[in-house]
């Protein structure tokens, strides 16, 4: 199974091969870069997964691959069984006498296939001497005559390794120098030249980024032609959403449309921009789309086909959005019963964050019990600071407020919640957020506005 995760760089295995190696060399020379005629653009050739797969990869700058197998899952459990075994019989094999080398082979084999392939075309230098040092007729040969030296050939192994791994992996190399077992050794080999395996994947997907950012827009235009001249109506969907967009943005006066400065945040009146409507651009249409699709119902079967791929991403970020705006209207609920001198304890303040992000993770099923936890730890954290800091407690008939505010929170036409919606959505819109208070931190919550 493949997952996601961050990128690993590679070492220059070319300057290896020339005796100038440096061990932290952070990826391979200009001249090792990977072209499109060394890999035929696969990827862009199809329309449907494969076009998934080509967005994603373009989308995000740390896209790579990894292997993910959970150990409790019965794939995992089988597995693991399977290499025990495998091991094992290994050991019995070269614990007898004359050893029997037969799966020593078999792994060597494969142990040169894995190294061979994390060569670059030109490292013809690293290639003959992984051929040299794994001839596998000569090791039949010695093997038959009982003379098969696996602790050597082992640490011949090791020193490739060393020139070939990216950085990450020097630490894991060098814990393989101090076993002094064959078999684990071996066993600690291959595990780490899968992950070196995994390595050289994730630098060829980023190395083939730019070519994919470069091609897929015209290929992606071609297809969508194509299926039009077909198929007339097929961005019925995109069409509509656009123009929903234009409308929304004629609804706006035009200083908002402009994005002003904080010194000039005033709109003029509708009656005002309708006399005087200022002219969209196809920037403003999107932008004002994007923001639509944040709030985009989720049994609307109407999703404009030109981001159905994109589809999964736009609806975390509503998600996020909708998680940031829970939290903000908690802390301004609470700011207003904790007073300037508590709330503007930025240890204070981040404890409150710590515990609503928390105890809301699940908000979106169960809002009423999310919003009771919060609602009571909250009021016990103000009470706790209030008396630590020597300040008057809150009154019996404050906190019964104060956790019905929070209380209430819950409900989707809450006049809190819908003023800081309001207030997210507003400067998203025209990126020029208003001051904050001082719990809101925007470089913490880069999308949270308050007007």
């Amino acid at each position: 199974m493949l997952g996601v995760g961050k990128t690993v760089p590679l070492k220059d295995p070319g300057n290896a091969e020339s005796g100038s190696w440096k061990p932290k060399t952070p990826g391979p020379t200009q001249e090792d870069k990977i072209s499109p005629e060394d890999h035929p653009p696969r990827l862009i050739d199809t329309f449907n997964d494969a076009s998934k797969l080509s967005s994603e990869v373009e989308m995000s700058h740390d896209f790579h691959m990894e292997q993910v197998l959970p150990p409790s899952s019965l794939e995992g459990k089988v597995k693991e069984k399977m290499h025990d075994a495998f091991w094992d019989h290994l050991k019995q094999q070269l614990s007898t006498t004359p050893p029997d080398f037969s799966c020593a082979l078999e792994l060597l084999k494969e142990i040169k296939e894995i190294l061979l392939s994390l060569l670059l075309p030109r490292q013809n230098r690293l290639k003959s001497e992984i051929e040299e040092a794994l001839d596998m007729d000569l090791l039949r040969q010695e093997a038959e005559h009982g003379a098969l030296n696996v602790p050597h050939l082992s640490k011949h192994i090791l020193n490739m390794m060393t020139l070939l791994c990216a950085p990450v992996r020097d630490e894991a190399v060098q814990k393989l120098e101090d076993i002094t077992d064959s078999v684990w050794l071996l066993r600690g080999i291959i595990q780490v030249l899968g992950l070196m395996k995994m390595d050289m994947v994730n630098y060829t997907i980023q190395s083939l980024q730019p070519h994919l950012q470069e091609h897929s827009i015209q290929h992606q235009r071609a297809k969508f032609q194509e299926r039009l001249n077909q198929q007339p109506s097929l961005l019925d969907h995109t069409t509509k959403w656009l123009t929903q967009a234009a409308a929304d943005l004629t609804m706006l006066p035009p200083t908002c449309l402009d994005a002003p400065d904080s010194s000039s945040m005033a709109c003029l009146s509708p009656s005002v921009a309708a006399s005087s409507p200022a002219p969209l651009s196809p920037t403003m249409v999107l932008s004002q789309g994007f923001l639509n699709l944040l709030l985009w119902d989720p049994e609307n079967e109407e999703f404009p086909e030109t981001l159905l791929m994109d589809r999964t991403r736009l609806q975390e970020l509503e998600s996020q959005l909708h998680q940031l705006t829970v939290l903000a209207s908690v802390l301004l609920v609470a700011s207003s019963f904790s007073g300037t001198v508590l709330f503007g304890s930025p240890q204070f303040v981040d404890k409150l964050k710590r515990i609503t992000r928390a105890l809301t993770e699940e908000f979106n099923s169960r809002p009423e019990e999310a919003m009771l936890a919060v609602s009571e730890q909250v009021s016990q954290e103000i009470h706790q600071n209030l008396r630590n800091m020597g300040l008057a407690a809150l009154s019996s008939d404050s906190t019964a407020s104060l956790i019905g505010q929070l209380q209430n929170i819950a409900k989707k036409e809450n006049c809190v919640r819908s003023v800081i919606g309001t207030g997210n959505r507003s400067g998203v819109s025209l990126r020029a957020p208003a001051p904050c208070p001082g719990a809101l931190d925007p470089g913490e919550m880069p999308i949270i506005f308050l007007a």
